[in-house]
């Protein structure tokens, strides 16, 4: 062992020690290792950064566009629709659907650009179903990575050991080929996820991704139905507005006579107006999609204000204001302060009486839309404490078909390897912005920074793992100590060595390293390369162990407001698990 590979070791058990103390930031860390390889020289300067400008890197910062693309039109709604109409509730049956659906996807398109166009959907279910993203987006990552087994171009791995077979001589891997074993490997990753697997996801909620941090705060509010809306006609029950929108009913006012606590069976006519308790996104959702409008003072219809000039915020009132004690209508709110009050929130209680009857206590809070150009005179007013403005995603449902044709022309482009999947990626997120599916502001906030500099800075570790020889010390070792076992434990042994290397370095880079060498030892035991450059290909896509490991992983880190070593802990018994069945069935579709 040369000075250069014990040094590069000593950086990577390092590296692994920072990441299990978890005191510091992944990404921290990551800038940490980059500065310590430059340092000890394991690279240059040039090499250094040199991920910055990664196609990876700049495929994840690109994919983070398209998505928010998806979220703004609408599009992430609709696909969550159709998963949950399928799959329900049931967390298992969402993992299942959301595994199946995007390993299908990745079969004949890119492992991260199947992860990506599920991303925004996957985030809206969540949303709408409670079940924390954490418990979803692993499986959604892993499934982009098992789903690729399947054809052969369904990975880099795959396109990869056919060119490598045939470079030496033999008959290569054709477009189905894979295919066996990959749905044996995808079935098991499936079946682990929605058992085993299941109870070691994380519960976690994060602090830093947009969507996933919004505070959704509920508000008790009145609606008026609209003629000719979806809901007309319809018993409260078959609404769903429970279930589906987080909006309970209290009470519905009809012909002067108020009905509290209506039952299931109650049939929603033209003209009721119900008050509701629902999250602040819901109730500006219901505008839109339910045929509903939000009553509030003055009847200033929210949907013809400019987004520009007109901001929705939170007012609490304080000990000093002069409207405790009276109603929003005795103290002609909106001709006095120029807002419109949507909602009323009181200590998580319901108002059981019209809003702008109820007499309003210090420590209301007020949900208020009105210019912006009032908002600091408000702040200025002691009788109340104005909190920030609440963030409200408006559906740009005008340009979800716009949104539709350019996922299309990246899958397009993705599938025929028209171009590289970074320069799609590019191509889509500016077409995004070009077409106004969402601002350019918007996507600079879209993008998880956090994620960009974890993977740009850990990928010049693989690099310097294969200038210094690392890799091919780990290799030959792994493959010398095994060779006098049999076929099936130097399958076992290329297996875990090309599932470790795929880790820090990339799964083409892995592939290229450790194939040739498995042609080699199939060659010297007398038997045939293939099964040996399968079991290695399958092993190069089980990039579970780490965050790091595959830019799907990378993709759904931020927003799944993960920790590194929660990849680990799911990861490392499910690529156990795969390994085992890949000893089974590749030597069994593919004899020796």
């Amino acid at each position: 062992m040369t000075f250069d590979i014990a040094l590069t070791l000593g950086v990577i058990v390092a590296a692994v020690a920072l990441f299990a103390t978890e005191k510091l930031r992944a990404d921290v860390i990551a800038v940490m290792v980059l500065l310590a390889m430059v340092f000890t020289g394991l690279i240059d300067e040039s090499e250094a950064f040199s991920g910055f400008s990664s196609p990876a890197v700049i495929t994840v910062w690109a994919v983070y566009i398209v998505s928010a693309g998806l979220f703004k039109t609408g599009v992430a709604d609709f696909l969550g629709e159709r998963i949950l109409r399928v799959a329900g509730r049931s967390e298992p049956r969402l993992i299942a659907v959301l595994m199946l659906t995007c390993g299908c996807m990745s079969a004949f398109m890119n492992n991260i650009g199947a992860a990506a166009v599920l991303l925004p959907a996957v985030i809206q279910i969540a949303r709408q179903t409670g079940i924390p993203a954490s418990r979803l987006l692993i499986p959604l990552a892993f499934s982009s990575l098992l789903g690729g087994n399947m054809t052969l171009i369904g990975t880099p791995p795959n396109i990869l050991a056919t060119e490598i077979l045939a470079s030496r001589g033999f008959e290569p891997f054709s477009f189905f080929d894979y295919t066996k074993t990959g749905i044996v490997v995808f079935g098991t990753g499936i079946l682990f996820m929605t058992t085993v697997g299941r109870l070691l996801l994380p519960n976690r909620r994060s602090a830093e991704h947009p969507e996933a941090a919004f505070d959704i705060r509920r508000y008790v509010s009145e609606v008026r139905v609209l003629p000719d809306g979806p809901m007309v006609g319809q018993t409260l029950r078959e609404t769903r507005l429970g279930a589906d929108d987080d909006m309970t009913v209290v009470g519905i006012e009809r012909d002067g006579e108020v009905r509290m606590a209506p039952s299931g069976d109650t049939i929603i006519r033209e003209g009721d107006l119900m008050l509701v308790e629902a999250p602040v996104d819901r109730l500006i959702d219901a505008r839109r999609r339910l045929g509903l409008s939000i009553e509030h003072e003055g009847s200033l219809a929210l949907a013809g204000q400019a987004p520009s000039e007109t901001l929705l915020f939170e007012a609490v009132l304080s000990n000093q204001s002069p409207l405790i004690g009276r109603t929003l209508a005795e103290a002609n709110f909106r001709d006095r302060y120029g807002f419109n009050a949507l909602a009323l929130r009181r200590d998580g209680a319901i108002t059981h009486k019209r809003l702008r009857n109820v007499r309003l206590l210090f420590g209301d809070t007020l949900l208020l839309s009105g210019p912006r150009s009032r908002l600091a005179e408000m702040r200025e007013d002691r009788h109340f404490f104005v909190l920030e403005p609440v963030r409200v995603d408006e559906r740009r449902l005008k340009k979800a078909p716009i949104a539709v044709g350019i996922i299309g022309f990246l899958l397009f482009l993705a599938t025929f390897s028209v171009v590289g999947i970074a320069v799609a990626m590019v191509s889509a997120a500016l077409l995004m912005v070009l077409s106004r599916c969402l601002t350019m502001d918007e996507a600079y906030q879209a993008i998880e920074w956090r994620s960009v500099f974890l993977i740009a800075s850990m990928l010049p570790l693989g690099l310097a793992m294969e200038n210094t020889g690392t890799a091919q010390f780990l290799a030959d070792g792994m493959v010398s100590a095994l060779g006098s076992y049999g076929p099936i434990a130097v399958l076992a042994g290329l297996y875990l060595l090309a599932s470790l290397l795929t880790q820090p370095m990339s799964n083409a880079a892995a592939t290229l390293l450790i194939a040739p060498i498995s042609i080699d030892v199939a060659l010297a035991l007398g038997l045939a390369p293939h099964p040996f450059v399968l079991t290695v290909v399958i092993a190069c896509s089980t990039s579970f162990l780490t965050p790091v490991g595959h830019q799907s992983n990378v993709l759904v880190f931020g927003p799944g407001g993960y920790r590194f070593f929660d990849f680990t802990r799911v990861g490392a018994p499910l690529n156990l698990a795969i390994m085992v069945v890949t000893l089974i069935a590749v030597p069994y579709f593919w004899p020796f």
